[in-house]
């Protein structure tokens, strides 16, 4: 049954790349040459990503340890982590296919009231370090740039919004998420009966995931601001690829620069959540965040290329991870 879940995962992940790769909107022997010009930048951005994904690892560790022990390896959360991301970056909505699959796989080992909670939890850190990093690029622009009527106005809305979903998060730290969710979901005229009956008959499991997610904040807050610095410092470091990205074309720009590149592109192109991989958002997300700062809006493009191309090839690693773990299933069953 696991690895059918599996197989449905894979196969949804490589469709979705596959849609990507042939409504590339741009000419492959163009697309090419940009490649190439990126040189040993590229492979950089790669590795980078690899650091990333260690910190949002080290980040969800910390968390499932928090309520026990683990009964698995660090290595095999990595491999959970790459994956999960892989399969939310091909998913209408974000975090419809990797949160599943993440809870999937944790669930033999920690069981499924930890499984769900611990992701819940972590899923709602990496978001909650979104905002807060969101918040302080406000700051940033404010300190290095004069600020207009226009972009007053732009920037007053980016923190009231983001103030309110920080309140938001705060109060689901105190009582929990699980069963929020479950209500308001139970409010979508479709889903309404089946939700109801679902938070009817797994009431005490959803009161108690409720309870380990209220924990962490109340009593264990050393682990819960270790996990919310790590993800925010993810954040930053992820910084890098935009830096490493921009130097192929121009030296004048800053870090400072590329943190508040990535915080305008990220925030708009998380406004179109609802298309895979953010087709489009992330590219418009790129040229106004660069034009907003008086760059070329060629640089943004480029830069929205090469983030694309990363984003390509670590999906492919995190599909072809999910692959070697059903096949090494497979073989052990196939052995026993």
């Amino acid at each position: 049954m696991k690895n059918k879940y599996r197989n449905i995962f894979l196969a949804f992940g490589i469709i979705a790349v596959l849609i990507m790769i042939f409504t590339f909107d741009m000419d492959y022997q163009e697309l090419w040459m940009n490649l190439k010009r990126a040189g040993i930048y590229l492979p950089l951005v790669l590795l980078l990503w690899l650091f990333v994904y260690l910190i949002n690892t080290v980040s969800w560790y910390i968390i499932i340890r928090s309520s026990g022990k683990t009964g698995f390896s660090f290595a095999r959360l990595y491999k959970f982590t790459v994956t999960g991301f892989a399969l939310n970056y091909v998913t209408p909505v974000g975090l419809m296919g990797g949160e599943p699959y993440r809870i999937m796989e944790l669930k033999p080992y920690i069981g499924i009231e930890r499984a769900t909670s611990s992701v819940i939890l972590y899923v709602m850190m990496h978001i909650f370090s979104h905002f807060c990093f969101w918040l302080s690029s406000v700051l940033l622009y404010v300190c290095l740039y004069p600020v207009g009527w226009a972009m007053g106005i732009i920037l007053g809305a980016i923190t009231l919004f983001c103030l309110l979903i920080v309140i938001l998060f705060i109060k689901g730290y105190r009582h929990g998420m699980a069963v929020a969710f479950v209500r308001m979901g139970g409010r979508i005229p479709f889903l309404k009966k089946k939700l109801l009956h679902f938070a009817s008959a797994h009431k005490e499991k959803l009161e108690n995931i409720d309870k380990q997610i209220a924990l962490l904040h109340q009593q264990k807050k050393q682990t819960f601001y270790s996990a919310l610095l790590l993800e925010y410092t993810a954040r930053i470091v992820s910084c890098l690829e935009i830096w490493l990205i921009l130097n192929v074309l121009t030296t004048n720009v800053s870090f400072a620069d590329c943190c508040l590149i990535a915080a305008f592109s990220s925030l708009l192109a998380n406004l179109l959540f609802f298309l895979p991989m953010q087709l489009g958002g992330r590219e418009g997300g790129f040229a106004l965040a660069v034009g907003g700062l008086s760059l070329s809006g060629a640089y943004g493009v480029y830069a929205a290329l090469i983030t694309r191309v990363r984003e390509m090839v670590w999906i492919v690693i995190g599909l072809a991870l999910m692959k070697v773990g059903n096949f090494k299933q497979s073989k052990e069953k196939y052995s026993a």
